[in-house]
């Protein structure tokens, strides 16, 4: 017996599942879009500094310029994001990165850019990154509730990196066929494309600020909630001394031990791809995964992020290092959305955007310098020792932060439609590791 047609009333809409509403529909396009040109970019702008004469120093020193106005506006874009539509802070966000991009793949393509050159630029780029990212953060959470929030995470992540996957080995080709200009000049399209998306979320459900208090005020109020939670704070430490280690490999060392013993951009762009891959089977692994110890599982996730690191020190080859990238990839999608599923479960709405900017101040508030000083190190200790020497710090800080109790203990609520969202919740005794627990967990 034929199925009746479905009704011409029923919006596709009502087709998809309940946490995927228009916002998050339009926030998962958006993202898959700028993965796709920011992926090959960053390869680009390194083998750009590489390609117009400048050594590893000059890499990282363009490093740092992105990561440094990021770090100093993190936390002002966070308390704007909370103060103004966040969807008019992303927009105006991506409008600088396009025009600094834009003005990036100009340079590159007439020929001899110089240093400060791209180093303003690059800073240009840090900064609208630093008002976007707690906007983006704020806005995606505020998209999702209900039990399904993780699954949320998860897809939204396998998207993003999907698209980080072709963006990564796309761009590594291009940079070997026609040079980092075309790259860069994509990227700016697609921010261009991707702040359209934007420009037309909806932010009607996120209750108005009452009048009173200032920035200051903001800023504050947000720092109250970091040091009131001691799993927060503890891991925020921990990565930026992750986030900081991780950078100055990918963005320095790996370019370098990529034209020096892989054979130049290709194999490096081939070798974040596998990462992306990983963060892709990561995210589908936990859109079906409910890991009811959230912080503990995603914990012990960061501890294979050290094999990248080990893997360039060595150098393995090209095959070696993409299973190391792969493992870390699936590693750190694990903590990803256990991380966000947290914070969502925690964290107030209306103080979202100011959490999430001392999270991405405090992961990243180490990154310029260890991009600037990954080059002196080099010189100073030789590129495979400084590589071993990450490695070994990584394992050190995440084995630190499984001593915090509330890394260990802090639950998953099972029905956190009947509970208000941002009233902490009560660690419970440990138990005992379930099943799953057991497979993810590194040996």
């Amino acid at each position: 017996m034929r199925k009746p047609a479905a009704s011409p009333r029923t919006p596709l809409s009502s087709r998809r599942p309940e946490w995927a509403g228009r916002n998050y529909v339009l926030l998962t396009a958006a993202a898959i879009v700028t993965n796709l040109g920011t992926h090959g970019a960053l390869i680009a702008a390194a083998f750009a500094v590489i390609q117009s004469g400048g050594d590893g120093g000059d890499v990282g020193l363009v490093a740092a310029a992105r990561t440094l106005p990021l770090v100093l506006f993190l936390l002002i874009g966070g308390a704007v994001a909370d103060r103004i539509p966040r969807h008019r802070v992303m927009v105006a966000a991506n409008a600088l990165n396009c025009v600094s991009q834009a003005a990036f793949a100009v340079l590159v393509l007439a020929g001899d850019p110089q240093l400060w050159q791209m180093m303003v630029l690059t800073a240009l780029c840090g900064t609208g990154q630093a008002f976007f990212s707690p906007a983006a953060e704020g806005m995606l959470m505020s998209s999702v509730s209900g039990e399904q929030a993780g699954r949320a995470f998860a897809l939204f992540r396998m998207a993003m990196h999907g698209a980080g996957i072709g963006g990564a080995a796309l761009g590594g080709a291009m940079i070997a066929a026609v040079g980092p200009g075309w790259v860069l000049a994509i990227d700016a399209a697609a921010f261009a494309v991707a702040g359209a998306f934007r420009a037309f979320l909806d932010v009607s459900h996120i209750a108005e600020r009452k009048p009173g208090g200032g920035l200051l005020a903001d800023l504050r109020e947000g720092w109250q909630e970091v040091v009131g939670r001691p799993w927060l704070w503890s891991i925020v430490a921990q990565f930026s001394i992750v986030v900081a280690l991780v950078g100055a490999a990918e963005s320095v060392y790996g370019p370098l031990v990529a034209r020096d013993e892989l054979g130049g951009a290709r194999p490096w762009g081939l070798a974040l791809a596998a990462f992306g891959v990983g963060t892709l089977s990561g995210a589908l692994l936990m859109m079906r995964w409910k890991p009811r110890r959230m912080l503990l599982v995603g914990t012990l996730g960061v501890f294979p992020i050290a094999l990248p690191s080990a893997a360039l020190a060595v150098p393995l080859d090209v095959v070696g290092l993409s299973v190391a990238m792969f493992v870390s990839g699936v590693a750190i999608e694990v903590f990803g959305v256990a991380w966000m599923t947290t914070l969502h479960q925690e964290i107030p709405e209306e103080k979202l955007s100011r959490v999430a900017a001392y999270d991405w101040f405090g992961s990243t508030a180490m990154l310029p310098l260890s991009t600037a000083l990954a080059g002196p190190a080099e010189s100073l200790f030789g590129r495979s020792q400084a590589l071993w020497g990450s490695a070994a710090l990584i394992v050190v800080v995440t084995a630190l932060v499984l001593l915090v109790p509330d890394v260990r203990n802090l639950t998953r609520r099972t029905h956190t439609k009947e509970l208000t969202r941002g009233t902490p919740a009560t660690a419970s005794p440990a138990a005992p590791a379930s099943s799953a627990e057991e497979v993810v967990s590194p040996r």
